[in-house]
């Protein structure tokens, strides 16, 4: 296990809202000891002094019910250097110590490359590792040569391409309700399943994201990573193990398979929206175009869907829809999968099957299934829904996260080779909507979102 963590972009919103409180909680569950060192690098002027007062600060703000003995932990094993990660030298002076360390960059994606090469200058110590956040690139291009230049580094092993997303509780559900219920895996195939949605719509808008969000865009921002990561675990066969090598190998088949999008498809099968002024709940939302630090002229969407299908024997016929927006008027964080209509109701005219929906929800966590059953009088069908939560883990998502990395186990980042093939699945999108072929639609903060092309219709099949 690595006992040192040195984080660039160390004064951040990252790292204070999530990697502080993640190193609490693997310090309060006893995954960290006296050895830990903590190193944090900025550009920032400051003391280590200043740093752990500013560390004990946002851990009060964000930590939750932190114990003062375990934030004192965390502060104490704290140092602070200025550096300019783009500078052998900097970086050397914060690398400095005993040992392999485990380096995050806390960084806007832009800067990856330039933090890579500097990396390697400085003469990263044998045996460290390296975390990257998403987008893994900008584009194809971009990730390649990211990967060009993270294998001149260190080991594929050795690099985690973090996604928090796959250590949420529900998320792991996915696999746990598909591979451990002989109930469900006979039927999650084309032949019982129609549609399956993969939705994170939040009514959360900009929120002084600009800086990173206008650059970038819902489909690059969640669709490209999360929610295809979402996808790889809904769709993927059932691998031998969930170690590394298996779970990746099968994770990468899936985006392989997704047949590749021409411009008619594209026109087709994707939708782009920005939302205008508006109110969510109580409070006024103004337009995305007259937010703080944003370009109008960029025409970055705030909302994005695409439809996409999967070339294989298991989902020849399925529909995966995968769907994020801003500024909505609630939100809906789930995977729903739609089942395909029972062939023949036996009830005569005393209502409506609807098509069973078995719904992951993200946030809150819990799992419901949408079914049909018998209602007050004889025969009369009724809706029914049966819900469960799910118990959260000891640790958070970047607890596990976090854990993974200084314990050396990438079974739950992302590989090289996954992150190119998760580019290749939009970059027709994005070519086809920088030429203008897909219109930028627009919606009311607080509204539904822009209006449906078409209902859902069950049993839909390739157009």
């Amino acid at each position: 296990m690595i006992n040192r963590l040195a984080v660039f972009g160390a004064t951040g919103d990252l790292t204070a809202r999530y990697l502080l409180p993640a190193l609490a909680a693997l310090w309060e569950a006893g995954h960290l000891d006296d050895r830990f060192e903590l190193t944090g690098a900025s550009r920032e002027e400051r003391s280590s002094e200043q740093y752990r007062e500013w560390i004990a600060d946002r851990l009060d703000r964000h930590g939750g019910p932190c114990p003062a003995g375990v934030k004192d932990a965390i502060a104490a094993r704290a140092r602070y250097v200025r550096a300019d990660v783009t500078r052998p030298a900097d970086v050397a002076a914060a690398l400095a110590g005993d040992g392999p360390v485990a380096v995050y960059l806390a960084l806007p994606p832009g800067l990856f490359p330039r933090a890579v090469t500097a990396l390697h200058e400085a003469a990263l110590p044998a045996g460290s590792r390296i975390v990257l956040e998403k987008p893994f690139g900008e584009d194809l291009a971009s990730a390649e040569e990211l990967n060009r230049l993270l294998a001149d580094l260190v080991p594929e092993q050795a690099v985690f391409r973090v996604d928090h997303f796959l250590a949420m509780t529900t998320v792991q559900n996915v696999l746990g309700s598909r591979l451990a219920n002989r109930v469900l895996e006979p039927i999650w195939n084309s032949t019982h399943i129609a549609e399956v949605e993969i939705v994170w719509d939040e009514t959360l808008a900009l929120e002084g994201r600009a800086g990173y969000y206008d650059h970038v865009g819902a489909l690059k921002d969640m669709i490209q990573n999360h929610l295809l990561q979402l996808l790889c675990l809904v769709a993927m066969e059932p691998p031998i193990t969930l170690g590394e090598r298996d779970l990746r190998d099968r994770k990468v088949d899936v985006l392989r398979s997704v047949r590749p999008l021409t411009e008619d498809d594209v026109v087709r099968r994707t939708r782009r929206a920005r939302y205008l002024p508006g109110t969510i709940g109580d409070r006024a939302v103004p337009a995305y175009a007259d937010e703080d630090g944003v370009s109008p002229q960029r025409r970055t969407e705030t909302f994005a869907e695409v439809e996409l299908e999967l070339d294989s024997w298991r989902w020849a016929g399925t529909t995966f829809r995968l769907r994020s927006g801003k500024a909505l008027g609630a939100d809906r964080k789930e995977v729903a999968v739609h089942f395909r209509a029972v062939p023949h109701l036996p009830f005569g005219h005393s209502g409506e099957a609807l098509p069973n929906v078995l719904r992951f929800n993200l946030e809150p966590e819990g799992l419901t299934l949408d079914l049909t059953g018998i209602g007050s009088q004889a025969h009369e069908l009724a809706a029914l829904s049966l819900s469960a939560r799910m118990e959260s883990p000891g640790l958070p998502a970047y607890g596990r996260l976090l854990l993974d990395v200084l314990t050396g186990d990438p079974a739950l980042s992302i590989r090289g080779d996954e992150a190119e093939e998760a580019w290749r699945v939009v970059e027709p999108v994005l070519s086809a909507w920088e030429k203008g072929l897909v219109p930028l639609e627009e919606y009311p903060a607080g509204s539904a979102g822009p209006p449906p092309r078409q209902p859902y219709e069950e049993g839909r099949q390739s157009r």
